[in-house]
């Protein structure tokens, strides 16, 4: 008893409304609205206008383009220098042993790792639009990247080093990269010039956890012939990961104990200090840089013990001093890459975007997709004429670059500025670290795409769609390969789409006693029917995959609510049989809610024409288009239909919550006729019900005076 006065008591203190007005139906609605004039361009005043020029709209698609010209010029250095050169140094420092690391997956010499952590992060502060992600080498595009190169190029040519001295080799290699860089670059830029970026609304996020979890499994393994110093051939494509793990296990016997010692002591250290930096994250100024100590560690440990000549530990060996000149890439296109290259293009811009909307969130600021595709484009062009392999951003350094302080594009230019130094001054100082150092750094980064595992869990109780996208993307992923798994994942997404449109829920819909607010029937005990009106919902739109499930719930529906089975026509022959249709008698009719002796189960069945007979008190029916955004021709002829069957019956319908892109739309399908117009159409449920309720009662009234 309390607990009611206190509701009744919150109620009383709520603020109301109330307004007064006349029912609008669609037709008296328009009669009191006046729309804007505006004059239809041509196809040619439209290109027309979109090549004028003006200084205006120049210098606006100049800063488009090249956005540092805007945001630079305001740069408060007080407020932003100091945290971004925190930043910019402690992301170097993380750069430079991920970029030697990811060389090894990428099939490329470690030095080519170190060009692809410079060029392109230096060249994204002009063109990129996020102030806080981390571009360069990435595990996942470098596996991609690497694979392509695994089925192009011979085995025994991949290996090769840049001492190399088969120059033929060395140029048949280079040719292979080159043109999958060109590719992977040009496909980036045409995608942004054509606006592609809504492309990454396809790749929700359990499809892009997914990949990326079958990619950091495609990683790990692939990684493991380097922890333990064994010698294997690469594989790529379909059940790569089933051969690669085979030939691991096949010569699991030849493991080099030095280097495996080595390896797992580094991924130790590497673990303890991840542990060190998250547990002590508020009273660290900066991350410890575990990744660069261990390669400090690393390569003195392996210089002053020569390891390579005494264990036969594999070591990167020389890494050419100063920067290489810019030369034209071996563009020999081969039509077999176009779609590796396009794979990677869509993965390593999803993966740059979803970070940079993340970013971008939380610090209030917004991107531009579109933009990032471009400057993703001229970092892999550009890199292109500098040796350096495909990238995007990288989650582990954009964590650090932010986390630091960095404010704007200013931290990643400094953070390649120390990939610079090393590349011109000491680079031949990591010549002795062990390869097995590096394939412990990079299966130690792959923790965190690892613990994604955890989205099945998650999955399970919040969507089993979503569980099924994630889990379609990485058992493709994993045994069909990166790019037909991603192929594959994209298309199950689509279809998931689809079912969703043809399996919506429907729901009849009663009014909360005292307002104009409608809700479901069976899930409020308050919400209350009226008499002799149904309002029927589907959460969809009305197409041709779904407009048969609609009227056959609809049907069904109305069934559970005391209607009664009608067949209101029969089946028709074919122009070469005769055509036999069959009346209904008006003995046949019910009466009082039940048939005459005349079966109608007896008649021939129409398979897409069943509908149903009302009851006297069931006069009006209104369909609630509000969830629905758009209708087919399909569809129209379903829902005209539905009104002139049910009308046939005795039942009016009419439609609530129509917006105007789905009128215009049934207005161009020629829905609209003598018997059914505008008038049909209601603004909202409450409109219609009181409308129904009118003319319920007029005609009652109507047939009383007879």
């Amino acid at each position: 008893m309390e607990h009611a006065q206190e509701e009744e008591a919150c109620l009383e203190q709520t603020q109301r409304y109330c307004v007064q007005r006349p029912i609008y139906n669609q037709e008296l609605l328009q009669g009191q609205l006046h729309r804007r004039q505006r004059t239809p361009q041509t196809l040619g005043q439209k290109i027309a206008h979109s090549c004028r020029c003006s200084s205006k709209k120049a210098k606006s698609s100049l800063y488009s383009f090249m956005p540092i010209l805007k945001w630079l010029p305001r740069y408060p250095v007080k407020e932003y220098l100091l945290g971004d050169i925190i930043s910019g140094v402690s992301t170097g420092i993380m750069q430079l042993p991920q970029g030697l690391a990811y060389s090894l997956l990428a099939a490329v010499p470690p030095v080519f790792g170190l060009y692809s952590s410079f060029y392109p992060v230096f060249l994204y502060t002009f063109f990129g639009t996020s102030r806080h992600i981390s571009i360069g080498t990435f595990a996942v595009i470098s596996m991609m990247v690497g694979g392509v190169a695994v089925r192009e190029v011979p085995d025994e040519i991949i290996s090769l080093d840049s001492n190399s001295t088969n120059i033929t080799d060395v140029l048949e290699y280079y040719s292979a990269r080159d043109a999958k860089r060109v590719q992977v670059a040009v496909t980036l830029l045409s995608l942004g010039f054509l606006r592609f970026g809504f492309v990454a609304i396809y790749l929700t996020e359990p499809l892009v956890r997914g990949f990326t979890t079958a990619a950091a499994v495609h990683v790990f393994i692939s990684q493991l012939k380097y922890l333990l110093g064994i010698q294997t051939s690469r594989f790529s494509g379909p059940l790569s990961v089933v051969y690669v793990s085979t030939a691991v296990l096949s010569k699991i016997t030849t493991t080099n104990i030095a280097t495996m010692i080595v390896g797992l002591t580094c991924i130790i250290l590497l673990l303890t200090g991840k542990k060190i930096n998250r547990r002590f994250k508020k009273k660290l100024p900066v991350p410890v840089p575990m990744e660069i100590i261990v390669v400090i560690i690393g390569t003195g440990v392996s210089a002053g013990m020569n390891l390579n000549e005494s264990y036969k530990v594999k070591v990167v060996g020389s890494i050419p001093q100063g920067l290489r000149a810019p030369a034209v890439p071996q563009i020999q296109l081969n039509p077999a890459m176009l779609g590796d290259a396009v794979a990677i293009a869509i993965v390593g811009f999803s993966m740059a975007v979803s970070m940079a909307k993340i970013f971008a969130l939380k610090h209030g600021y917004t991107i531009d997709g579109n933009q990032e595709l471009i400057a993703l484009g001229i970092c892999n062009s550009v890199g292109s004429f500098f040796q350096t392999f495909p990238i995007t951003c990288s989650m582990s350094r954009s964590l650090v670059q932010e986390g630091t302080g960095g404010k704007t594009q200013i931290a990643g230019a400094l953070s390649a500025v120390i990939v610079l130094l090393v590349i011109v001054a000491i680079g031949y100082l990591f010549e002795p670290l062990p390869q097995t150092v590096l394939a412990g750094i990079v299966m130690v980064n792959l923790k965190g795409m690892l613990k994604q595992f955890r989205d099945i869990r998650h999955f399970w109780r919040t969507s089993k769609i979503e569980l099924a996208i994630w889990m379609v993307a990485f058992v493709a992923s994993l045994f069909l390969g990166l790019e037909y798994g991603l192929l594959t994942a994209v298309t199950f997404a689509i279809i998931t789409v689809i079912y969703r449109t043809q399996r919506p829920k429907y729901r009849i819909l009663g009014q909360i006693p005292n307002t104009d607010i409608y809700c479901d029937v069976e899930e409020y005990e308050e919400v209350k029917e009226y008499p002799g009106i149904k309002i029927f919902q589907a959460n969809t739109s009305i197409y041709f995959a779904n407009c048969e499930s609609y009227r056959n719930t609809l049907r069904k529906m109305v069934s559970k609510v005391n209607f009664l089975i009608f067949i209101h026509l029969l089946s028709q022959k074919n122009d070469v049989e005769a055509t036999a249709k069959h009346e209904i008698a008006s003995d046949d009719l019910p009466v009082n809610g039940k048939f005459a002796e005349s079966s109608v189960q007896d008649m021939p069945l129409d398979e897409h024409e069943h509908f149903v007979l009302p009851k006297a008190n069931i006069h009006s029916l209104i369909l609630d288009f509000t969830p629905v955004n758009f209708v087919d021709s399909v569809g129209a002829k379903t829902l005209k239909s539905i009104i002139q069957k049910f009308n046939e019956v005795g039942v009016f319908v009419c439609i609530a919550g129509c917006s105007d892109p789905v009128t215009n739309e049934l207005t161009r399908l020629n829905f609209f006729d003598k018997s059914i117009t505008r008038e049909l159409l209601f603004h909202s449920i409450h409109d219609a019900v009181l409308a129904c309720q009118m003319k319920h009662g007029s005609a009652a009234q109507a047939d009383s005076n007879l």
